[in-house]
């Protein structure tokens, strides 16, 4: 399995075609699995609101072909919630927000008001790569803790000299 791309493995339709793959992944070990996992979060990035169903597919695909991944690394267990996490997420960001809307400097903001901590944010951001950060973030949140979502309207930046 030198070669896994998402499409390899969206085209795997048959039992056979699956045992084969699900074999070549299991010889390969944490390497071999890492590449689908890669494959597949970075058709979560990048997917748009059309491609959303098919990749919600593959993660299905592969959660049933590779049900234990904490087997090939313990930081894999509870990657399938996540994955599906983010998923729901990038959804609702699509469903709420109107292709009208989409055009312009995005940002994401996560903080906690109850802990001294920085807050975190990802300016100067695509629609797209803001929607795919709150969405890999949106799971991960702790009590207390919120993210925004939020477009930028009007900008005064200065840069010091």
């Amino acid at each position: 399995m030198t070669n896994n791309t998402l499409a390899d493995f969206n085209k795997l339709t048959t039992a056979e075609a699956e045992a084969l793959f699900r074999r070549e992944v299991l010889s390969e070990g944490f390497a071999g699995f890492r590449r689908l996992l890669d494959s597949l979060t970075n058709a979560i990035k990048a997917a748009g609101d059309t491609e959303m169903d098919i990749v919600e597919q593959s993660v299905a695909k592969a959660k049933r072909l590779f049900p234990e991944p904490v087997d090939f690394s313990p930081s894999w267990e509870k990657i399938w919630p996540e994955l599906e996490s983010t998923i729901a997420a990038k959804k609702h960001i699509f469903a709420n927000i109107s292709h009208a809307e989409r055009a312009g400097e995005w940002q994401v903001i996560m903080d906690n008001p109850l802990v001294v901590q920085e807050v975190v944010c990802y300016p100067a951001l695509t629609f797209e790569d803001a929607a795919y950060l709150y969405a890999y973030f949106r799971p991960q949140l702790e009590k207390s803790e919120y993210i925004r979502l939020q477009k930028i309207q009007t900008v005064i930046q200065e840069i010091g000299g």
